[in-house]
């Protein structure tokens, strides 16, 4: 009997049998479940998690068409892999993937109807990380900044603040705006620095949010 298990907000699906397993495919950069798919028989098993090891796109078996099926092999709306898990009992495959368009074939972007709340600095906090984890390009002015060190990434966030005080006096709206976006920048690379996500931050903003007003 198949189960549906919520697990830490995605939709993760495991079966008591040890030849039929489940994929469950998320947004690597928003949190949200794309689509869940059951399939039965090792081979299969074996030659999707393969392929999709192969092209770095997510690939699974359709049934209609009765093949190992890339997503977005019509359409272009790919799936690129950015990470694969196994659970502990091997029944359970769970792929983290970043979207080209839409998941779902009906044009929305989950098979869900999931709505997320998570935006583009969602986005750009993955990017930095990425660059960082990655070091594919150890040119870029992330990594180096990163591998200064904390004081020196610190010192940094200091200074994006101090610029955007000052702007925030003056009445040039867009000079203020490019620097609450240097601000969020380095702020996202000190987040990095210490260990943290934008989302341990949106945690204790809720946790504030019926709490005690602040003295004025």
């Amino acid at each position: 009997k198949i189960t549906l298990k919520k697990i830490s907000s995605l939709l993760l699906l495991s079966s008591g049998y040890h030849n039929e397993y489940i994929t469950a495919s998320i947004d690597a950069r928003r949190g949200f479940s794309f689509a869940g798919t059951y399939h039965n028989g090792l081979e299969i098993k074996a030659d999707k998690y393969i392929k999709t090891e192969e092209l770095g796109k997510v690939t699974f078996y359709s049934r209609s068409k009765n093949r190992l099926w890339t997503k977005g092999e019509e359409s272009g709306n790919f799936l690129e892999v950015k990470s694969i898990a196994i659970d502990c009992d091997k029944d359970t495959i769970l792929i983290k993937a970043k979207p080209f368009g839409p998941t779902c074939h009906i044009g929305s972007t989950t098979c869900f109807n999931e709505v997320s709340n998570r935006g583009f600095v969602y986005e750009l906090e993955q990017t930095i990380n990425d660059r960082i984890d990655l070091a594919e390009d150890k040119d870029s002015y992330t990594y180096k900044l990163y591998n200064k060190g904390i004081n020196k990434v610190a010192q940094k966030v200091g200074e994006e603040a101090v610029e955007i005080v000052i702007e925030a006096k003056d009445n040039n709206d867009d000079l203020f705006l490019g620097e609450a976006a240097d601000l969020m920048y380095h702020y996202l690379i000190l987040l990095k620095a210490k260990g943290f996500k934008l989302e341990d931050v949106e945690n204790v903003l809720k946790s504030r949010e019926n709490g005690p007003r602040r003295p004025e």
